[in-house]
């Protein structure tokens, strides 16, 4: 009998025995296999170019309105919409009857001042001769001379409107100020135009180059400053950048920064940038819109795949393995990324081994398989 209550006691406690000999050996069969599951990685260092992607906007490098600076009815258009210009080309005849007879009398005027200036001149001349003979006063020279003055002035006056009436005759021709293509043009033959009107004559842009306008924020345009050490040496040395176009296609020419707004927007808080793109092809057109890609070039960083991080209350955090395991460790991130991998400038150091992905399903000291 006693030794049935023996047999009866000890049985579970063997059981018992089995029951947690098993668990552990299943706890530490799963151990390893969760580490077998995710993947190590030792941490190196290699270059990276990170782009950013602006919206932008594409203006000519000069775009002129082309405006009368007389009145008058149009009587030639000399250009076509569309057409490429060049410098002092005339585009538009206004009607040059009235200013061609305004010229005529403003020549006749200057040629009877000068008539009168030389018959003036010439009295008092002898007017001069009689004074030395003392045949007349000096009152009578003073007359004299004040004709003669008075015919100067009335000479350098018929000159200046004969060169205000040339001018105005040569305004007729209405010439194109710059180099370019021509707009579509919203007057036709006949129509009175003036200096005052409301739309210009036509819209000449010159293309050559294109200047591309684009705003970064104004912590990003601090960023440059604290990088570069002055917005001068940023435009002087920043990298070329792309031009997406509207059609989704890359541009093939690459272009340079140019300029650096001195202000915040302040309705936006952006800075505004320049960057100008060389248009041999005319590909590129004023008014257009596209998309700018800034490459930043980082060297000898430290780059580890995304999915080897997680977040925590607004930290993001790495597992390293250490003495075989896992280890949480805080790290700082480069603020751009390339979608796939971050850099990271604190926290990490070459030759340090993370786990490479599933960060996420992860706890700290879960033993890493082939680590000690």
């Amino acid at each position: 009998m006693r030794r049935f209550l023996t047999d009866w006691l000890v049985l579970p406690a063997v059981g018992m025995a089995v029951v947690l000999s098993a668990s552990c050996g299943e706890e530490k069969q799963q151990r390893q296999q969760q580490a077998a599951d995710y993947q190590t990685m030792v941490v190196g260092q290699k270059d990276m170019v990170l782009e950013r992607q602006y919206s932008a906007r594409l203006t000519g490098k000069q775009i002129v309105e082309v405006r009368p600076q007389v009145s008058g009815c149009i009587t030639r258009i000399l250009t076509g919409e569309g057409e490429a210009v060049k410098k002092g080309q005339t585009l538009f005849v206004i009607d040059q009857v009235p200013y061609s007879a305004a010229l005529e009398v403003a020549v006749a005027t200057r040629k009877s001042a000068e008539a009168r200036l030389a018959t003036a001149q010439m009295n008092y001349d002898n007017e001069r001769l009689l004074q030395e003979g003392r045949v007349v006063a000096d009152m009578s020279v003073q007359t004299m001379q004040n004709a003669l003055l008075e015919a100067q002035a009335a000479l350098a006056q018929a000159k200046a409107q004969e060169v205000n009436a040339r001018n105005n005759l040569s305004y007729t021709e209405v010439k194109s100020p710059v180099s370019g293509v021509a707009s579509m043009i919203p007057w036709h033959v006949g129509s009175l135009v003036s200096s005052s009107i409301s739309e210009p004559l036509v819209t000449v842009a010159d293309d050559s180059e294109v200047y591309v306008y684009f705003s970064i924020s104004e912590s990003q345009a601090l960023d440059l400053v604290t990088q570069y050490g002055s917005i001068e040496k940023f435009i002087a040395e920043a990298p070329m950048v792309s031009l997406r176009m509207n059609n989704g296609q890359l541009y093939s020419e690459q272009g340079r920064i140019s300029a650096v707004s001195g202000t915040v927007d302040d309705k936006t808080g952006a800075v505004a940038l320049r960057a100008t793109f060389p248009n041999v092809g005319g590909l590129l057109h004023h008014g257009g819109s596209g998309t700018v890609v800034v490459p930043t070039h980082r060297k000898d960083c430290i780059v580890i795949p995304q999915e080897a991080t997680y977040e925590l209350q607004n930290r993001m955090f790495v597992y390293k393995v250490v003495n075989g395991k896992t280890k949480a460790t805080p790290i700082t991130l480069y603020p751009q990324n390339n979608g796939k991998e971050y850099i990271v400038d604190e926290g990490l150091q070459v030759g340090d081994t993370i786990i490479a992905e599933g960060a996420g399903l992860l706890k700290e000291g879960i033993e890493v398989k082939g680590e000690k």
